[in-house]
C-alpha cells in the first residue's frame, strides 16, 4: 500500500508539475504576469511568493494550475497591468501558452523514452513461436513451438513484429521461412490462409496468417543514444495516435467504456509498476504522460484544447468569440468532465469489489 500510495504522488506530482510549468515559462517568456503557481487544488498547504508570482502545494492532488493576470474577465485592470496580461496578448502568444502545457508533457515522454533505452535498451520480442494452431498452415508445414524464425522470402527478421508485417504483405502464395531448432537451420514452404482475428480493439479482421503465435521472449536492443532520441519520438507519436484512435473507438462503443479508469487505477498500476522496478515505473510515467497531453488536447472547453479552438476561431474570425457565448461553453464542457470524472471513479470503485477482475491487471 504504501508503495502504491508513494509512486502514485511521484508520478502526478512529476506529471502535473511538468505540464503546468510549460504554461509558467512560456507565459513569463511574453511577460504575462503569473499570479499564482499551484500543484493541486482546493485549500492551500504550503504557499510562498517570490515576485509576482505565488507558488503553492493545495490539498487536492488531481491537478494544478497557473493563473495568470487576465484570465477573469471581470478583472478591471490598470494601463500598466494590461500590458502584462494574458488576455491582451495576440493570439498566437495565447495559443503558445496554452499550448505549452501538452507540450511539455510530450517532451517529458521523448526525454523519458530516450534515457531508458539509451540504458536499457529498446525491447524487443523475438521472432519465436511460442504456440503451432492445430491444423494450421504453420502446423502441416512442420513448424514447431520453440523455432526461431531468421527469415522470410530470404528477409531476415529482428523481432517478431517483422514476421506478422512480412507475411501480411507478402502477396506470394507460399512463402519460404529458414528457422533454427536447436543447432539446426531448416527450411519450410508455408502456404498463409486468410483468416479472421482480434486486433487490439477486439475488432473482427481478416488477416493473411500461417497460424503461429508468439513465444513472449524479449530481448534488450542496445542502441546509441543518437537513435534512442529518435526511436523515443517515433514511439511518442506512435502512443499518441494510439490513443486518439483508442478515443475514438469508444466513442463507436468498440471498446467498452468500463475499460475506463481514473486515479484509483492509475495508483494501481503504478503501484504494480514500482514493485516490478524503477525502470517500469519510469516508463509507465512516461506513457502516462503521453496519454495526459493528448487528452488535454482534446478540443473539449475547460481543456487546453478548448481554449485553443476558441482561440483558432478568433484568429480566422479577426475578433474574440462572443464571451457569453465562451461562458456557455466552458459551463457545458466543465459538466460533461464531471460526468466523465465520476464515472471513471465509478469503475475503478467496481473494479475493486470482490469477484471483479480489472481490466489492465493480471
Amino acid at each position: 500500500m504504501l508503495t502504491m500510495i508513494v509512486s502514485t504522488v511521484v508520478v502526478l506530482g512529476v506529471l502535473i508539475f511538468v505540464h503546468e510549468l510549460g504554461h509558467f515559462l512560456v507565459a513569463k517568456w511574453a511577460g504575462v504576469k503569473v499570479l499564482r503557481f499551484s500543484l493541486g487544488f482546493g485549500p492551500k498547504l504550503v504557499a510562498v511568493t517570490r515576485g509576482d508570482t505565488e507558488y503553492c502545494v493545495s490539498a487536492i492532488p488531481l491537478g494544478g494550475y497557473v493563473k495568470m493576470l487576465g484570465e477573469e474577465s471581470e478583472e478591471e485592470l490598470s494601463p500598466e497591468e494590461a500590458r502584462r496580461s494574458f488576455s491582451s496578448q495576440p493570439v498566437l502568444t495565447r495559443i503558445g501558452i496554452v499550448l505549452a502545457g501538452p507540450a511539455s508533457n510530450l517532451i517529458l515522454a521523448v526525454i523519458i523514452f530516450a534515457l531508458v533505452y539509451t540504458f536499457s535498451g529498446i525491447p524487443q520480442i523475438t521472432p519465436e513461436i511460442g504456440t503451432v494452431n492445430q491444423d494450421s498452415p504453420a502446423e502441416k508445414a512442420g513448424l514447431q513451438p520453440g523455432d526461431l524464425v531468421l527469415s522470410i522470402n530470404d528477409k531476415s527478421l529482428v523481432q517478431w513484429e517483422d514476421l506478422s508485417t512480412i507475411i501480411e504483405e507478402s502477396r506470394e502464395d507460399v512463402l519460404t521461412l529458414r528457422v533454427q531448432r536447436g543447432e539446426e537451420i531448416l527450411t519450410f514452404r508455408v502456404a498463409p490462409k486468410v483468416s479472421e482475428v482480434k486486433n487490439i480493439f477486439g475488432e473482427t479482421i481478416e488477416r493473411r496468417v500461417i497460424g503461429v503465435m508468439a513465444s513472449g521472449k524479449t530481448v534488450m536492443k542496445e542502441v546509441n543514444p543518437l537513435y534512442a532520441g529518435y526511436y523515443s519520438i517515433v514511439q511518442t507519436i506512435h502512443l499518441s495516435k494510439l490513443f486518439l484512435v483508442t478515443i475514438g473507438k469508444l466513442i463507436q462503443q468498440v471498446v467498452p467504456m468500463q475499460t475506463l479508469g481514473g486515479p484509483i487505477l492509475i495508483a494501481q498500476m503504478a503501484g504494480q509498476q514500482a514493485s516490478e522496478g524503477l525502470i517500469n515505473l519510469i516508463y509507465f510515467t512516461a506513457l502516462i504522460s503521453v496519454n495526459l497531453a493528448v487528452l488535454n488536447l482534446l478540443p473539449i472547453p475547460v481543456l487546453d484544447g478548448g481554449h485553443i479552438l476558441f482561440y483558432l476561431v478568433e484568429l480566422v474570425l479577426g475578433r474574440p468569440i462572443a464571451l457569453r457565448k465562451m461562458e456557455v461553453a466552458q459551463k457545458i464542457g466543465m459538466f460533461l468532465l464531471i460526468l466523465l470524472m465520476l464515472f471513471v471513479f465509478y469503475n475503478d470503485i467496481m473494479r475493486l469489489l470482490p469477484g471483479r477482475k480489472s481490466d489492465f491487471l493480471p
